[in-house]
């Protein structure tokens, strides 16, 4: 059976997956990035999981992987296939693509953003399959996006197009690790309203699950952290639309568990801020955390597409 080797990487756990010729994943395995032994450590971890996967691939399939792709974090040139800078991981200029290719064989190896990546299979598969133009933006540990049109992911100039959480919403607020005051990421994330719950509540273990529960369940202060990050979110959101006027608005990760508790508010929110610009659907990401393998496989798909017509 045709497949490929699929790799999301993450700051601290890596998911991988073979993935077949009509983008299913016929298997799935999880590994530690190790990310405490240092960077070089990471960097084998990963080769020696795809490594491991390629061998796997050929005693369950009787043939070898044909082309692998990986997600990884951070900045990313796609083109270059460097993962440029990652400062959970403590990469620097790492040639990821070249390095991976040689450890298997030779095969074409793609690399990829983790979030556009993941906004690919969303795009193509999940959420957004039905929408031209789509804005895909998981909320987790900090905020992304991934500007979907056409079957393909845009990812700007210089590999940085999309980054939503970093869009100025609140002028001289908090310190965000980008260097500037006020980004979104620091108001609206998963972490952030985590954050600030655990400060209400007095709770220093507090998550943002445990503030939507609160939130359900009527505490005044609860709500009063989530209607502030859902305006925040709003705005962000507003300025993204305005300038990309999508079809969907895809919202994930980890926040976006909330379901209702989150979209209902945050659908009149953004309802109450548009003004000329047309309202786009508001929905929930499809694929969750299955989304980063699901768009690594696809890109590496892409790349023997691309390599059969060239």
């Amino acid at each position: 059976m045709r497949h490929v080797i699929a790799l999301d990487v993450g700051g601290t756990g890596m998911k991988a997956a073979l993935a077949g010729a009509d983008g299913s994943l016929l298997y799935e395995a999880r590994r530690p990035t190790g990310r405490e032994r240092g960077p070089d450590a990471v960097v084998e971890a990963i080769l020696g999981f795809a490594a491991e996967l390629r061998d796997l691939g050929k005693e369950r399939f009787g043939r070898a992987a044909e082309a692998a792709g990986v997600a990884v974090p951070g900045i990313v040139d796609e083109a270059a296939g460097t993962a440029v800078y990652a400062a959970n991981l403590g990469w620097r200029d790492v040639p990821m693509r070249s390095l991976l290719s040689e450890r298997l064989g030779g095969i074409p190896v793609a690399l990829g953003h983790d979030v556009r990546t993941g906004g690919l299979a969303e795009g193509r598969i999940g959420a957004g399959k039905d929408a031209a133009r789509f804005l895909f933006v998981p909320l987790g540990t900090g905020i992304a996006g991934a500007i979907g049109i056409d079957g393909r992911i845009e990812g700007g100039a210089h590999g940085s197009a999309g980054e939503i959480g970093h869009i100025v919403v609140r002028p001289g607020g908090r310190e965000c690790g980008c260097g500037q005051r006020g980004c979104l990421e620091t108001l609206a994330s998963a972490a952030a309203v985590g954050r600030d719950w655990a400060a209400a509540c007095g709770d220093p273990g507090a998550t943002a699950a445990d503030a939507a529960k609160a939130v359900e369940s009527g505490d005044e202060r609860a709500l009063a952290v989530w209607q502030s990050a859902v305006a925040a979110l709003a705005d962000g959101l507003v300025t993204g639309l305005t300038l990309l006027d999508p079809q969907t608005l895809i919202i994930g990760g980890g926040l976006a568990e909330a379901g209702d508790t989150l979209f209902v508010p945050l659908r009149e929110a953004v309802r109450r801020r548009v003004t000329f610009q047309r309202l786009p659907s508001i929905v929930p990401a499809a694929l969750g955390d299955a989304a980063g393998c699901l768009g690594a496989g696809l890109l590496a798909w892409d790349l023997l597409s691309t390599e059969v017509r060239a």
